[in-house]
């Protein structure tokens, strides 16, 4: 019997001699026509995007590593140095509702900047952290800026290509969401057994240098709208009850037991979001714009994606668990799920130009069927454990992960305004972070009550399996209704 615990380990410039100068607006085409190719200055900037997420997505899961090391290092217990993760991990959370204000009020060039800058900075104290409290610290400033890089990276990557491009360009964008947890671990084991703790941090600080270099030279000077106020009403209610029910699924997750503390928690949060709801309904300008849910497009993309990224998050938290629990080390763990990255990037490569053509609803249920077959794999892992088929099947889970970001994203945007997306991608933003916290929490206590009752860990893991398979069956339903051609604006 093997012992373990359950812990919870996120318009261009052209550069032409040094000249900048805007670019026109991209014109828009059917849908079904041909896919414009993407332009060397589309492409640029999605690199720059690209290689401003990257880090941040990798910081979400790469400390998961060094924790033991942490704790040694400083003398403290892994109750305490648990909040590097956790301190992140709700800073991460709470910056997200405020980027769409900040978009429509400053401009996205001015908050990319700010946010990449934070989160570079962050990183910098991280290495230098002196105490447990002041690394504990500096990832709350470092998951601040790590929560608004990915909203704004979208909103300019979206905006820029225009909808009817919006498939390829999501496919790149996607690509360090589905690797960066995969690639955490595995990185952060290797600077931990290899170096120190603390290029886990410097690691990010020549990328994030290069990020804002090249930022300041393709990223368009757009102006914001001046005048939109912030709705402080609407901050006071959202970011401490998405904070709230963050830190109480994911003490659920950790302990898996619903404790009075999680109720608290959990009902703390749902209380401030249900107020938040109300309020944001009534608002003239609230921080989210719960009204953009009247659009089928966004309302149905946004409902898969809430399922995906929850089955998928809660999916990276039984993974690594059942390999450990198979005597795998934390290295070895970190390259067996390879496999599902490697379907990740493979399917976004072949199918953002599908979606670009009209097929995305048919691209986003293949996804579905895909990923639903690789966890039935996962299901059996108490009769069959062999690489020959855990292999292929995480391959398969990866291949759906890869089919749903840039079909739904792609809805999500073409029959909305260009100057509704900052705060429709911070929408989308929360219910992916929502989505993910809450399966975490539910497939931990499914998992905890399992191993107490099963007669050995893989049965309890295979029936534990059954319900991100469920979860993933159930986004069919949303995808049904996904528009069968996006009407662009």
């Amino acid at each position: 019997m093997c012992d373990y615990k359950l812990s919870v380990t996120l318009r261009f410039d052209r550069i032409n001699n040094n000249e900048v100068t805007p670019m026109t607006q991209t014109p828009t085409r059917p849908a079904g026509s041909a896919a414009e190719p993407l332009d060397r200055a589309a492409r640029t900037v999605i690199v720059v995007v690209v290689l401003g997420m990257i880090t941040t997505v990798l910081d979400a899961t790469i400390v998961s590593v060094a924790l033991d090391r942490l704790a040694d290092g400083f003398g403290v217990g892994l109750t305490t140095v648990q909040w590097v993760m956790t301190g992140f991990l709700l800073a991460f959370t709470a910056a997200i509702p405020v980027t769409g204000w900040a978009v429509d009020r400053f401009g996205s060039r001015p908050v990319w900047l700010a946010a990449v800058g934070l989160f570079t900075a962050g990183s910098l104290l991280c290495g230098l952290a002196w105490s447990a409290e002041s690394l504990i610290a500096f990832r709350v400033l470092q998951g601040i800026g790590a929560g608004m890089v990915s909203p704004v990276g979208v909103t300019i990557v979206a905006q820029a290509v225009g909808q009817h491009r919006m498939g390829r360009a999501m496919a790149v964008v996607g690509i360090p969401m589905m690797l960066g947890p995969i690639l955490g671990p595995v990185v952060g084991g290797v600077l931990v057994d290899t170096v120190d703790w603390r290029w886990i941090f410097f690691l990010n600080l020549p990328i994030g240098a290069a990020c804002l270099v090249l930022s300041r030279r393709v990223l368009v000077r757009e102006p914001g709208r001046g005048r939109a106020r912030l709705d402080l009403l609407g901050l006071s209610l959202l970011s401490p009850g998405l904070a709230a029910l963050v830190y109480g699924v994911t003490s659920l997750a950790g302990d898996g037991e619903l404790g009075t503390d999680v109720l608290l928690w959990c009902g703390t949060g749902l209380t401030l979001l249900g107020a938040f709801v109300a309020h944001a309904l009534r608002a003239q300008e609230p921080l989210v714009d719960l009204r953009l849910l009247k659009q089928r497009g966004f309302a149905t993309a946004a409902s898969v994606q809430l399922l995906a990224v929850g089955v998928l998050t809660g999916a990276m938290f039984l993974l690594p668990l059942y390999l450990l629990a198979r005597g795998e080390s934390e290295l070895a763990t970190g390259l067996l799920l390879v496999p599902q990255g490697v379907g990740a990037a493979a399917a976004m490569a072949a199918t953002g130009r599908l979606v670009d053509r009209g097929r995305g609803r048919a691209v986003v249920i293949g996804g579905i069927v895909a990923m639903v077959t690789g966890f039935l794999g996962y299901t059996r892992v108490a009769d069959v454990s062999s690489p020959a088929v855990l292999v292929p099947a995480l391959f398969l889970i990866g291949v759906g992960a890869g089919c749903i970001f840039a079909p739904t994203s792609a809805a999500a945007y073409a029959a909305l305004e260009r100057s509704a997306i900052p705060r429709a991608t911070t929408t989308l933003s929360i219910a992916q972070r929502t989505g993910g916290a809450v399966a975490t929490a539910v497939f931990a206590v499914v998992l905890q009550n399992r191993l107490t009752s099963a007669p050995d860990p893989a049965s309890a893991f295979g029936g534990s399996f059954w319900w991100p398979l469920a979860l993933a069956a159930l986004a069919v339903v949303p995808a049904l209704l996904l528009p069968a051609k996006e009407t662009h604006r």
